[in-house]
């Protein structure tokens, strides 16, 4: 989140920092989008799209997670 003045700034990812961030192709986020697993897109003009920060780094803080789980199948 970016601050302005004591306000939250909602900050937008392009594609090109979200497959930087998440090391994922470009078709396989669309994929993960289309199955609802993945944070979906916002459509900002006819040729462009972003995706809301918190929500991709909330996704990945999911994974993070999960990770720190034990193994439930020992």
């Amino acid at each position: 989140m970016l601050f302005n003045h004591g306000e939250i700034v909602m900050r937008i990812l392009s594609k090109r920092q979200v497959k930087e961030l998440i090391l994922y192709s470009p078709q396989h986020i669309a994929r993960l989008e289309k199955a609802g697993i993945f944070p979906t897109r916002v459509q900002l003009g006819p040729n462009r799209v972003g995706w809301v920060e918190e929500e991709v780094l909330d996704w990945l803080q999911e994974r993070l997670a999960r990770r720190e789980e034990p193994n439930r199948h020992s």
